[in-house]
């Protein structure tokens, strides 16, 4: 069969093949083996970035996991100071004098004079009294006084002639002594009379309520025509007037035993009142009490206050800031404060920055602070804020210190500018 018929059957011919073809099947397998390289190279580097990515995320993840792990904390260095604490007591202003002003005589208010505010003296007159019944009581003591007198004077006459009688042996002693004994009756009645008559006229100079002191009109509880009793006695009678004295002013305050020791007399104290900020007033301790109340265990001082200006009022309510001795101590912040079932600890971070849970024990609540009697020495650090999960011997990390400004270094103690 000849070339020409196997062509349409597609059936080759087994003589040589043409240059040209086999040229182009070489061709097709060398491109077939490049692009098997090239697909190859880019799987293998592929495989390799997603290989160093895996690894790089196993790194970021660790230190993650470290990051997180570790235990951040803020923490002071605490140092013994010298200082003079203050306590902040409560207390109500009062008047150095507080005169309530009854009426000394029963009757009714002819008019008066004063009203709340007013500022007077000692001695100027704040309301009259009309007293229909002591007046008539004032004019029958009169008439009994000189009916007393009249009685005195026919006793003393009839007692002179009986003596006279007796001189001539006309009358018995007997009858003598009976007439001077009359006489002597007599005069006592008198003297009676006269003292009845000057209690009536100085109970009448009481129509006029004075002042007893200078000072101010804080009560006025009468009006004109209003019917008054006489004295406080039972609580029914009512003051009409009641005049205090503000400058000075008077505040009694009760210190807690535990300071009782370190007040005394001659102090100065400072005091302020909420609704006047920024205003400070300065006192005097004038006394103590010198004793401890067994009930509230306190000791009540008074201290004097002046008012020159009339800023402060009485019965205001004030705050008293009361120093007490300059004492050396070593405090922490109440925040450091670790209160467990073991006792009270603080945690100290030493120069590893491991935790170790120091027992302590307290002294005075200073407020903020609070003073440590055992357990802890100067510069130590102590973590402010422990969190609950905090143990012995856990690592923290801290921020350091700031650098000390020129201003706190020339405050703070040569002893202690030294330490790191």
């Amino acid at each position: 069969m000849s070339e020409e018929r196997h062509s349409p059957l597609a059936i080759h011919s087994t003589g040589v093949e043409d240059p040209h073809a086999l040229l182009q099947r070489q061709q097709i397998i060398q491109r077939s083996k490049v692009t098997a390289g090239i697909v190859m190279l880019v799987l293998l580097l592929g495989g390799a970035r997603t290989v160093f990515s895996q690894s790089q995320k196993m790194d970021q993840l660790k230190s993650d996991i470290q990051t997180r792990g570790q235990i951040y904390v803020k923490t002071q260095v605490i140092l013994t100071k010298e200082a003079a604490p203050t306590i902040a007591l409560p207390g109500s202003l009062q008047g150095y004098v507080q005169s309530p002003i009854y009426a000394r005589v029963p009757g009714y208010v002819k008019r008066w004079h004063k009203d709340i505010g007013s500022r007077v003296k000692k001695g100027e007159v704040l309301a009259e009294l009309e007293t229909p019944e002591t007046d008539e009581q004032l004019t029958q003591a009169i008439a009994t006084r000189q009916q007393a007198a009249a009685s005195l004077e026919l006793a003393k006459s009839t007692e002179a002639r009986w003596i006279a009688l007796r001189a001539k042996d006309a009358v018995s002693q007997q009858e003598v002594d009976e007439k001077r004994s009359n006489s002597t009756q007599a005069m006592a009645n008198l003297a009676s009379a006269e003292a009845n008559m000057q209690r009536l006229k100085q109970l009448s100079n009481f129509k006029s309520l004075t002042s007893p002191t200078d000072g101010v009109i804080t009560r006025r509880n009468v009006d004109t025509g209003d019917l008054v009793d006489a004295g406080a006695g039972g609580g029914i009678a009512r003051a009409l007037f009641v005049v205090t004295q503000t400058d000075p002013l008077r505040l009694y305050v009760n210190v807690p035993q535990t300071y009782a020791q370190q007040v005394k007399g001659g102090q100065k104290v400072t005091v302020t009142q909420t609704e006047l900020p920024g205003k400070k007033f300065e006192g005097e301790l004038a006394r103590t009490a010198a004793s401890i109340d067994p009930l509230t265990r306190s000791m009540q001082v008074e201290i004097s206050l002046a008012n020159k200006e009339g800023i402060l009022m009485p019965g205001a309510y004030v705050q008293v800031n009361l120093p007490l001795k300059v004492k050396a101590s070593l405090t922490v912040p109440n925040n450091a404060l670790i209160i467990r079932g073991q006792g009270i600890k603080v945690a100290v971070v030493d120069a590893e920055k491991r935790v170790k849970m120091q027992a302590i024990t307290l002294g005075r609540n200073l407020g903020e602070q609070v003073e440590v009697l055992t357990g802890l020495t100067d510069g130590l650090r102590v973590v402010l804020n422990p969190p609950d999960a905090l143990n012995e011997g856990d690592v923290v990390n801290f921020n350091p210190d700031p650098p000390k400004t020129d201003a706190e270094n020339k405050d703070k103690p040569a002893a202690q500018k030294d330490k790191p």
